[in-house]
């Protein structure tokens, strides 16, 4: 399989030369081949990691935690990648349901909103036909 350069990944995976390398410092991403121009070059394999990496961050989980989880799939300790993924599903649920809650508050006060702007207009056009002007200008 063909290595790539970080230029390619960066492009790739929408992530900054420096998050990259910082990745790579703190042992999210395995360590980086060098050329012997001093070039960095990456297996191919490094978007599927640099893809979950941006799941878990986006949804909440922080470095350091995905920093244990990585540390645990390098020494292959299943029970614990599977701990660390677990406890964090069962937090993305929660913000999902709270998201959820949320999202029906602000349907309600649309609702509202709209029945509010229905019901002017209607008392509008209402009292336009009283005096026979046009009443949606």
């Amino acid at each position: 399989m063909p290595n790539i350069g970080i230029a390619e990944v960066s492009k790739k995976s929408g992530l900054s030369y420096d998050t990259i390398r910082y990745y790579e410092k703190i042992g999210l991403i395995p360590r980086v081949i060098r050329k012997e121009n001093g070039q960095l070059e990456f297996d191919e394999h490094i978007f599927d990691r640099l893809f979950f990496i941006n799941s878990l961050k986006r949804t909440g989980m922080p470095l350091k935690e995905i920093q244990r989880y990585m540390n645990s799939v390098k020494v292959q300790d299943t029970d614990s990648c599977y701990a660390i993924l677990k406890e964090h599903k069962c937090n993305i649920e929660l913000q999902v349901a709270e998201i959820n809650e949320t999202l029906k508050v602000i349907n309600f006060k649309l609702d509202n909103f709209e029945r509010l702007k229905n019901s002017k207009q209607t008392a509008a056009i209402a009292h336009a036909s009283d005096t026979g002007q046009d009443a949606i200008h």
